[in-house]
């Protein structure tokens, strides 16, 4: 009885052997594929989480010049986080207080180009469209309306569908362009929840353009009716 249980562990070593000779190099293979894929991982998170203790470090130098004023230092923390991690929401925060920082100031330039930055840069849809709105309220205050409105083109937020509605209005009534004009404020009047002040605003831009906002309310409720 012992001898054939040697017999049959021979034979069963003899095929794991057969199977190693066959799959052993592989298997190995993807073993160290793996492996490196693990290794791989745990660094990219280590350096993403290094990146962004760094980059909130240098947002906190950011704000505290924001407070204090200090418009050199800002601008150089800016400088640091644009250089070193553009990709964070502390760079792009950054580049919305120093603009609003240098548009206070006057400085229009500065605060045009910070925008550009962010607008073009940031990979936070919400930052993205402030600075995209903001950007375009200073090209209307410098008589750019076309330029304006290309910053209000292709895609936003649905959060933010109503304010640029708004915005595009204001442009469009400035160019004289009344009827583009009560179309956008019509779309931000029915995207704007009854009772905010902001749909107030626009109400008050219809009436002015001679056009009844109660019309646009029952339109969209006739809309919304089965």
């Amino acid at each position: 009885m012992a001898h054939h249980l040697d017999l049959e562990e021979q034979e069963q070593l003899d095929r794991l052997k057969h199977f190693w000779r066959a799959w052993g190099t592989p298997i190995t293979s993807v073993l160290i594929v793996v492996a490196g894929a693990i290794a791989g991982w745990n660094g990219y998170q280590y350096w993403q989480n290094r990146q962004a203790a760094q980059a909130a470090a240098l947002w906190d130098v950011a704000d505290m010049a924001v407070r204090a004023g200090d418009q050199a230092r800002m601008e150089q923390a800016f400088g640091d986080l644009k250089a070193k991690y553009p990709g964070t929401a502390q760079a792009a925060q950054a580049g919305l207080a120093l603009a609003k920082a240098l548009q206070d100031a006057g400085k229009t330039d500065g605060a045009k180009q910070a925008l550009e930055w962010v607008a073009q840069q940031s990979a936070d849809e919400g930052l993205e469209a402030l600075a995209r709105l903001r950007l375009s309220s200073l090209l209307m205050d410098q008589k750019n309306h076309e330029e304006a409105l290309q910053q209000l083109s292709g895609n936003f937020a649905p959060a933010f569908a109503a304010i640029v509605a708004d915005r595009k209005g204001d442009i469009l009534w400035l160019q004289d362009k009344r009827p583009q004009a009560i179309a956008e404020y019509r779309k931000a009047y029915q995207g704007f929840e009854d009772g905010l002040e902001y749909r107030r605003l626009v109400e008050i831009k219809l009436d002015a353009l001679g056009a009844a906002p109660q019309d646009v309310a029952a339109s969209a409720a006739q809309a919304r009716q089965p």
